[in-house]
């Protein structure tokens, strides 16, 4: 198992499927951590869950849209255990389905600055904290929406998550030097309350299932075990990746 031994962790979107997983895997592994979203008491149940198998973790509820979150997000790491080693920038939404000549600015706007703008916020805040502690791991939840491929109707949201590569590996150039890595997780089709948004019928969800190779989607569980990955020293060499964890979508024509 990966070990996060006295490390420390943000996790955004930390309320539901791949966030709380997430948080929930860090803790196991040994991490203190650090959850956020919007859903107060998704997040308390979450911190419970998480002391009740033995973990440390603390909750600051917010919207990653709001930069003074980012802000009390790392003093929380730092007041409450000492530091930050890393951050799984987690927090995203697909927004509204519709073709790009469709959308309204403010349909736009409100999809980007979920998955991206939040992001940047997050990492903004969370660089100089990271860099104290010898760098540690930045990552970011995109997908392969965007980048191998453009599904109807969400422009916006592959955007967005496509332009998190680019910040990533941008930030990845910037602080390398100084032992902070930067990552992209590019999940496939997975079982949450975000996915089903979209995959929101018996058919759908077949057809969905359908485009992987592997003919099913992923647990929230199977996508925390990747940023487990990243997160922890067993990918000290890895640093500007899009890491696709997609169960073959991006490889399948059948």
């Amino acid at each position: 198992m990966f070990t996060l031994i006295d490390k420390v962790a943000i996790v955004t979107g930390a309320s539901s499927g791949i966030g709380a997983a997430a948080a929930r895997l860090f803790a196991q592994a040994g991490a203190a951590v650090v959850v956020s979203a919007r859903r107060q008491d998704r997040l308390e149940a979450l911190v419970e869950t998480i002391r009740g198998e033995g973990g440390q973790a603390v909750a600051v509820a917010g919207d990653v849209c709001d930069p003074d979150l980012a802000d009390r997000l790392v003093a929380t790491a730092t007041q409450a255990f000492g530091g930050l080693d890393i951050a799984l920038n987690n927090a995203g939404a697909v927004g509204v389905n519709a073709p790009v000549s469709d959308l309204t600015l403010d349909q736009w706007r409100e999809t980007v600055d979920v998955n991206l703008t939040g992001a940047f916020l997050g990492a903004r805040a969370q660089i100089p904290a990271l860099l104290k502690r010898g760098g540690g791991s930045l990552i970011f939840t995109s997908t392969f929406v965007g980048h191998h491929i453009g599904l109807p109707g969400m422009g916006a949201y592959a955007a967005a998550k496509a332009g998190l590569i680019g910040l990533s590996r941008v930030i990845a150039a910037e602080h390398g030097a100084q032992g902070l890595r930067s990552n992209c997780l590019l999940p496939g089709g997975v079982d949450t309350e975000t996915g089903r948004t979209f995959a929101s019928t018996p058919e759908i969800v077949a057809f969905v299932e359908n485009m992987h190779a592997l003919k099913r989607l992923a647990t929230p569980e199977e996508i925390a075990q990747a940023a487990l990955f990243l997160a922890s020293d067993a990918s000290r060499f890895m640093t500007g990746a899009a890491m696709c964890v997609d169960g073959g979508v991006t490889i399948s024509k059948t």
